[in-house]
Formats: C-alpha cells, structure tokens, sequence
C-alpha cells in the first residue's frame, strides 16, 4: 500500500520535472487539496466516493493547469523563479485552506469499505487494500497514454530533447499543458484515496512532497521507471523498519539511503545524462 501510494506521487513529481524542467515544490500541496475535495464533497456533501474521487482529480488538475499558466510558463526561460514561485504556492494553498476550514481541527473521512481482514496475522483494512488497485489503473493508464498515444509520444519527446521535439512541430506550450494537468491530478487522485487512511490537515502535503523528492532523486530525475522502481524499494523499507522499530528509524533509513544510491550513482537508478 505504501509503495503504490509512494508510486503515484512520485510519478506525478518526475513526469512535470521531466517535462516541464520544472521542480514543483507545490506538489504535495496539489495532494492536500485533493484530500480535501473528498472530505468535503464525500464526508460532508454525501457525494458518492468514486464521484468524489474524480471530482478531486479535475479539481487538482484544473489548479495544476492554473499555475502551469500563470507561474510556469512565464518563467520557462527562469527556471529557479519558478522554483521560487512554487514555494509561495505552498503557503498560499496553505493559508487558504487553513482560514477557510480551520487548521486546529483535522479532519477524519470515514472508509469507503469499512472493515479489515488478516493476512499472515496482520490486519489490513480493506480501505487501504482498495488503494492497490485503484493506483495500478491510474499508472497502467498513464503508461498507456505515454507509451500508445501521439501526444504521449510528443511528452516523452520533449522530455527527451525539447529543441529536437520543437523542430518536428511539437507545441512546447500544449505539451506542458497535459504533463501539468497529468502530474497535479495524479496528486490530487493520491490524495483523494488516502484521505480516509491518514487524517486530513493543511499541512499534509510535507511528507507527500519529502516523499516525491526523495524516490525522484533516488530514481533518477525526470525517469518514471526509476520513479516506480525507488518508490518500491522505499515503501518496502519504510514498511518493514516501521514494524521492526519505528517512523523515525524508517525515515532515517531512507535519508541514508538516498545518500548511498547517489554515491554509487549520481544521477539515480536510471538517472540519464
């Protein structure tokens, strides 16, 4: 659960990185409000959850698309202010969601599926086990688009050279459109499946974008393989020294290994040149 939860964050992370060349700090914030949109449209509107779900990730998308035109594609010549002005949309949505809903009061969603069942003497809830499936489609979807279809084809183009893939006729602008609304609704679609695992709070997103950071660096910047590979090898790790000994160890270990993977390879697992 853990690795597949990793997984669809970090993708979102590396495809705009990748991309765009931009590192959106802002990521895990785009995580926040998806977690939000369902407490309010699923816990307390009564929308069903699947339709919450969707709901979140148009939402979060359709945020991603107003900052890649109104902050990204000013600075594409400027890439560290844009940086810049994706850590003031950190304390925006922030500060936004805190006044408009209360930040002393988190808020708690209640299971699609109640229930839980064991396995091997561990109790698993199905709600967390729902998470599986539903982030193997989104990513197997992803993988399609990427791999099957023109546009996908121009993304991984521009990615791979954006001055050869802007001489075939590739819109850069159009293009980065669709990464930023793909990477911020893969956001939004994490933290909507979460948000009735973990509580929901305005600063949930600083682990989610520790999390990005730490399985792109890992994976390689701007690689999605890489982004999958690491973000199991984290989640396994995260999840067996939690049981082992505790959050804390676990998230040292992952600092550290950050740093072993980097010296033995600089640019990552499948960092490219």
């Amino acid at each position: 659960v853990v690795s597949v939860f990793f997984a669809v964050i970090a993708v979102g992370f590396t495809l705009v990185f990748g991309v765009m060349g931009v590192l959106n700090l802002a990521h895990g914030e785009l995580y926040m409000v998806g977690a939000y949109v369902v407490w309010l449209a699923y816990a307390q509107g009564g929308v069903p959850f699947p339709a919450a779900v969707a709901l979140a990730v148009a939402v979060v998308a359709g945020l991603g698309l107003a900052m890649e035109r109104g902050l990204f594609r000013p600075m594409r010549d400027r890439p560290l202010m844009g940086l810049i002005m994706s850590v003031g949309m950190i304390f925006i949505l922030q500060v936004f969601v805190a006044t408009t809903w209360h930040v002393g009061l988190m808020k708690q969603v209640m299971p699609y599926i109640p229930g839980s069942m064991e396995i091997f003497g561990v109790s698993l809830a199905y709600q967390r086990l729902l998470v599986v499936p539903a982030a193997a489609c989104a990513l197997g979807a992803l993988w399609f688009f990427l791999r099957r279809t023109r546009m996908g084809r121009a993304l991984r183009a521009k990615a791979q050279d954006p001055e050869a893939a802007a001489l075939q006729g590739i819109s850069m602008n159009r293009v980065d459109v669709i990464a930023m609304a793909i990477g911020a609704g893969l956001a939004g679609f994490a933290g909507a499946f979460m948000s009735p695992i973990m509580r929901v709070d305005p600063y949930m997103g600083h682990s989610a974008l520790v999390i990005a950071l730490l399985v792109t660096i890992v994976g390689g910047l701007g690689s999605i393989e890489g982004a999958l590979i690491a973000a199991f090898i984290f989640g396994f790790m995260i999840n067996f020294l939690t049981v082992i000994f505790d959050s804390t160890m676990a998230n040292i270990a992952a600092v550290l290994l950050m740093f072993i993977v980097l010296a033995v390879r600089p640019r990552g697992i499948m960092g490219r040149a």
